[in-house]
C-alpha cells in the first residue's frame, strides 16, 4: 500500500515522534508506514487522515483531492 505520509508529515514540519505522540502510536510504527514495511489498520488510516485532514484515498493514493 502507498501511503503518502511522509509526504504529509514532512509538508507540516512535523517529525516522526510527535506525529506518534499526537496519534499515541510508536515512532517505529510510523516509520515502517513511511517505509511500507507495514501497512496501518482502517482505524490507524482514519486518525491519520483525520490528523492531516485529508480523505483515507488521498492518504493511500487513489486520489489526489
Amino acid at each position: 500500500m502507498f501511503l503518502r505520509l511522509k509526504e504529509l508529515r514532512n509538508a507540516k514540519g512535523i517529525s516522526q515522534l510527535k506525529l506518534a505522540m499526537d496519534l499515541n502510536m510508536n515512532q517505529n510504527t510510523i516509520s515502517r508506514y513511511e517505509t511500507g514495511e507495514r501497512e496501518p489498520g482502517v482505524n490507524e488510516l482514519i486518525r491519520i487522515a483525520d490528523y492531516f485532514n485529508v480523505s483515507v484515498d488521498y492518504l493511500i493514493g487513489r486520489s489526489n483531492k
